[in-house]
């Protein structure tokens, strides 16, 4: 907040005027297991879409044939009610890590950082360091700055371009994709999509980059209910580190310390310089910090030029800053570590007891039923089965609880039914039954679908039979 006195007035600007964020290049301990997982995430993104299993893609979210492939399942939107339990494990899951590590989601793993500092790596290649790029801003527009500015630009577009197609790439068969693409064949919807995230990414990571972090993410805006003081955070230690101030690298810590009162702190601005939300991680606990550790290794780069002990700047709690005992493993944490673990297994038994077999049954609507030549009843029926499964399959259909064992009536129905694989198939059925067969004037009974190679795919739907 801005304070501005003019003519014995007081004028109160909420707000700054927000600056753009340079960010320095910085190497260190944390900041080569980012890169590492980065690596490793955009290369599995990347190659994931070329994974082949069962000789077709093996991740496939097709909206068109609402048909989504992941390996050997095969979920269809019947199958949406699953998205329910996915949730709540993400939720619980995200609930946990948060209470426990803060928000090392967003410093490591989460797309806008992974992009964000991956243009940032190309921006420092072309422009040069911090201050390089700096002064370029600043300075007149001449062909040097044109080039450099037109080459970013141009390799952050085609940056964008490529991560658009392979994101795309999930929900169209990478081979119909690619190839249509070489022949400028893409159609008016696949090519929107693709400008669209291409647009987006761009956007994103190119220009907003912080501000999707602190204005648009509602994680950080959320994240400070999960907190608690044993949560580990990125923080600064005001004890050790204050009053701040430079020093020469000969000059004695303790005698600075109690002649001059200063503390470790150099005030070098590092941890600034380096920060991608553009924060001064010396000002306290801030939502802004998304965990990142690269004030932590600028400052422990620093330290150890000057011969201090490290962790001026550190993953820590607020417990451990006031000297207290942090407890790790605290009531709130078991209860989101047990809650997440217990979701994870429900929904593990939930698709693995999944049968990959629908059936509908559609009564005749035209009459109840029917009373032939030979004084049969016959009820006419038509049953609609989906084969979710991957595989084509044979299938028999049988009915029970319609007639008794002892009966010396036979049912014609179908047994060995072919049905492709992602094939809702129509299959008509009349059962013809003597009225004398049956107790009731209504008997409700099961229809009873099994495929023949997997006899464990076995889907029963009840209905009824009536008679006169």
């Amino acid at each position: 907040m801005k304070f501005d006195i003019k003519e014995e007035h007081l004028i109160i600007k909420p707000y700054k005027s927000q600056t753009s964020v340079y960010v320095r290049e910085q190497k260190g301990f944390y900041q080569k297991i980012r890169r590492n997982i980065n690596w490793l995430l955009m290369l599995a993104f990347i190659a994931m879409p070329f994974v082949q299993f069962n000789d077709q893609q093996a991740v496939l979210l097709d909206v068109v044939k609402q048909e989504f492939r992941i390996f050997n399942l095969t979920f269809w939107p019947q199958d949406f009610i699953l998205l329910a339990g996915i949730f709540m494990v993400a939720a619980f899951a995200l609930f946990f890590i948060t209470t426990w590590l803060g928000r090392v989601w967003c410093g490591y793993v989460c797309p806008q950082t992974v992009w964000t500092l991956a243009y940032v790596w190309v921006e420092h290649r072309i422009e040069g360091t911090r201050n390089k790029r700096m002064a370029l801003d600043r300075a007149p527009w001449t062909l040097t700055k044109a080039y450099k500015k037109t080459l970013k630009h141009s390799i952050w577009l085609f940056m964008s371009l490529f991560t658009a197609t392979t994101f795309i790439s999930y929900f169209v068969p990478v081979s119909e994709l690619y190839s249509t693409m070489l022949t400028f064949d893409w159609s008016g919807a696949v090519t929107f999509w693709v400008l669209f995230f291409a647009l987006s990414t761009y956007a994103n990571a190119g220009w907003m980059r912080e501000h999707v972090c602190i204005h648009l993410c509602p994680y950080s805006r959320f994240q400070s209910a999960m907190f608690d003081k044993n949560t580990l955070m990125v923080a600064y230690d005001a004890t050790r580190g204050e009053t701040r101030g430079p020093r020469k690298r000969s000059d004695d810590r303790q005698t600075l310390k109690d002649d001059k009162g200063l503390g470790d702190c150099v005030d070098c601005n590092l941890c600034v310089d380096v920060c991608p939300a553009g924060i001064d991680i010396r000002n306290g606990i801030q939502y802004e910090c998304i965990n990142c550790g690269l004030c932590i290794d600028a400052c422990d780069q620093t330290m150890e030029k000057f011969n201090y002990p490290k962790g001026l700047i550190s993953y820590t709690s607020e417990q451990q800053l006031a000297g207290k005992e942090t407890k790790r493993f605290n009531l709130k944490l078991v209860s989101y570590g047990v809650l997440t673990l217990l979701f994870v297994i429900l929904l593990g038994f939930w698709i693995n007891s999944r049968i990959p077999l629908e059936a509908n049954i559609i009564r005749d609507r035209t009459a109840l039923y029917r009373v032939n030549f030979e004084g049969v009843v016959e009820n006419t029926y038509t049953l609609k089965i989906l084969n979710k499964s991957q595989v084509p399959m044979h299938f028999t259909i049988n009915v029970d609880n319609l007639i008794s064992p002892e009966s010396k009536l036979t049912l014609a129905l179908p047994k060995n039914v072919l049905i492709g694989a992602g094939v809702m198939q129509e299959i008509p059925v009349t059962l013809a039954i003597d009225g004398f067969e049956l107790k009731k004037k209504i008997t409700q009974f099961n229809f009873i679908i099994q495929a023949i190679e997997q006899p464990d795919i076995v889907l029963q739907k009840n209905t009824v039979f009536f008679r006169n």
